[in-house]
């Protein structure tokens, strides 16, 4: 049974910067890509980042382009966020998805490429 754990959300003031992490199990981590996805109150869930299942390749969402960054270490079994110059439409619950198919990265922003999900972190940026 897949898990996928999301920690390291939280408050942050504008301008500031957060980590978040997925700890997953239950599947062969380094043969999938993974994604992060956020989804802010009244609004509909949107794509964050991918990385591929080796690292080598990542896509972002145009918002946050130049300020997150994905990045995963498969010997732990990880995926993380990189959250810097945090903005208040930031504030979002977060999860973080397994790609449903092994060494594949074809439109990683369609949550519909993904068949596992997390339980999502919460982060609130003030400003």
């Amino acid at each position: 049974q897949v898990q996928l754990v999301e920690s390291g959300g939280g408050l942050a003031q504008a301008g500031g910067s957060l980590r978040l992490s997925c700890a997953a199990s239950g599947r062969t981590f380094s043969k999938y890509a993974m994604g992060w996805f956020r989804q802010a109150p009244g609004k509909e869930r949107e794509f964050v980042a991918a990385i591929s299942w080796a690292g080598g390749s990542t896509r972002y969402a145009d918002s946050v382009k130049g300020r997150f960054t994905i990045s995963r270490d498969n010997a732990k079994n990880t995926v993380y966020l990189q959250m810097t110059s945090l903005k208040p439409e930031d504030t979002a619950v977060y999860y973080c998805a397994n790609h449903r198919v092994i060494y594949v990265f074809d439109n990683p922003h369609h949550p519909d490429e993904y068949d596992y999900w997390g339980q999502g972190t919460q982060v609130t940026v003030s400003s």
